[in-house]
């Protein structure tokens, strides 16, 4: 298969607001967070967002805009040693991505609120999710190098 280098345009469809202003002081992950955000959508979008009080809970993607370099070996947060950056959901990845799972609390027009947001103040929102577990929870799931961590962190 050809390795080609096309360009995939992407833009922002909202800002996420969160409580958290620097690095050092966000959580890892949702369940480290209790914490209530706000999911922006630019105007230009809310329409998107009709019929979604109907789930419990969202999946926001977006981008890690104060990553600004990538590695492919990393020392995940729950960790010492250093692992495949694909085997990680440490920020600093080729592409910039994050995904959080949060619960919807509420809606005022073009606003979300959830509880348990995990990224930084001013995060660029590219896209929503709603999850659904029967696609998104699989069963009989192995985690790799987690397993050992998970009676220690999770």
């Amino acid at each position: 298969m050809p390795i080609t280098n096309a360009v995939m345009k992407i833009r922002p469809i909202g800002i996420i607001r969160s409580p958290f202003k620097v690095k050092e002081k966000t959580p890892i992950q949702p369940f480290k967070s209790n914490r209530i955000g706000k999911v922006e959508v630019y105007e230009k979008f809310a329409p998107g967002l009709q019929d979604i009080l109907g789930f419990s809970h969202i999946i926001l993607i977006y981008r890690f805009h104060k990553s600004k370099n990538y590695k492919l070996l990393v020392r995940p947060f729950l960790d010492n040693q250093y692992r495949g950056v694909f085997s990680t959901r440490y920020p600093a990845r080729p592409n910039q991505i994050g995904i959080s799972v949060v619960q919807l609390l509420r809606q005022e027009n073009n606003v979300l609120f959830v509880k348990g947001i995990d990224v930084l103040d001013g995060t660029p929102l590219l896209d929503i999710k709603p999850y659904v577990p029967d696609f998104d929870a699989a069963t009989k799931v192995k985690i790799g190098w987690l397993e050992s961590k998970r009676k220690e962190s999770l």
